[in-house]
């Protein structure tokens, strides 16, 4: 039986500022209208952060009774090396998915975007057959598009339209949390090339090859800052998110540097650091345009 540690490895704690990333810049851009419910906020962010652990829980189970999962370079995999039973594996994905349904509900219900019903389901069926059903799309190499899409734009703008009228920095901002939260996806896909490749999984990285793979990662981090520039037309105060740069750097050198296996963990966990100070400075600078 997996410890309780085991099982919060298992949730992928590293891959959380990916889901409260999209929150933060959704919010700046609302403040930035001078329309802000920080209650929805909240709502959001707790939508977020259980469908990130929803999606981190299928994947480990749907990869680990495929066997997957069974050589492993990266962190825990509860079914992959046998430390939990598939099935509780598969019952704790479909409670947070379940808890993500309860909150996005209870968040429509008082905002009365009744849009985002049919768009939460899409997402939750999307996070579930991204490595589950006969054929996951992240087998196919469509992983980056699903988290640029739910974990960008939907997540961004749909925080966002919860409290006022969407605008070009919801949009740049989007585009941007969106670009280095797949960037993320590329690092871990980069990782696992070997292992992917024998057992069949065809993510992008895969295709790509291994030059391609961190050709890629690199232009999805140079967009970040391109829609800095962008947003920073709306508020200049949106450049504070370039003091988040250094952050990039080390990843960044790693990725370009050619570096494999255990060796790109850290550029994965230094990724998502960059993203989450990148998303909280944006939405910051964002926030300061309302005075401007």
């Amino acid at each position: 039986m997996a410890t309780l540690a085991q099982w919060i490895a298992g949730a992928r704690p590293r891959t959380l500022p990916a889901a409260i990333s999209p929150i933060l810049v959704g919010a700046g851009a609302a403040y930035q209208t001078g329309d802000i419910v920080w209650g929805f906020v909240v709502l959001a962010a707790l939508v977020a952060l259980a469908l990130q652990v929803g999606v981190n829980y299928a994947n480990d189970y749907s990869d680990g009774v495929r066997g997957t999962d069974e050589v492993r370079v990266g962190p825990v995999r509860l079914v992959g090396q046998r430390l939990a039973a598939p099935r509780s594996v598969k019952t704790a994905a479909f409670t947070a998915f379940a808890c993500a349904g309860v909150l996005g509900l209870t968040l429509v219900g008082l905002s009365r975007l009744w849009v985002m019903i049919p768009i939460g389901a899409v997402a939750i069926l999307a996070a579930w057959y991204y490595t589950g059903g006969a054929n996951p799309y992240g087998y196919l190499g469509l992983g980056e598009v699903f988290v640029f899409v739910f974990f960008g734009l939907v997540a961004t703008l749909g925080t966002m339209a919860t409290m006022t009228s969407l605008t070009a920095a919801g949009w740049w901002g989007a585009i941007g949390v969106g670009a280095v939260a797949s960037a993320i996806l590329v690092a871990n896909n980069l990782r696992d090339i070997p292992t992917d490749s024998v057992t069949g999984k065809r993510t992008l990285a895969v295709r790509m090859g291994d030059r391609g793979t961190r050709t890629f990662y690199v232009s999805l981090v140079a967009l970040t800052f391109v829609m800095t520039g962008l947003a920073a037309l709306t508020s200049p105060f949106a450049l504070l998110a370039l003091l988040a740069a250094p952050l990039a750097v080390r990843p960044v050198r790693a990725v370009v540097g050619g570096a494999t296996g255990r060796a790109l963990i850290p550029a994965l966990a230094g990724t998502g650091v960059f993203e989450l100070a990148w998303a909280a400075l944006l939405a910051v600078g964002l926030a300061l345009g309302q005075h401007a």
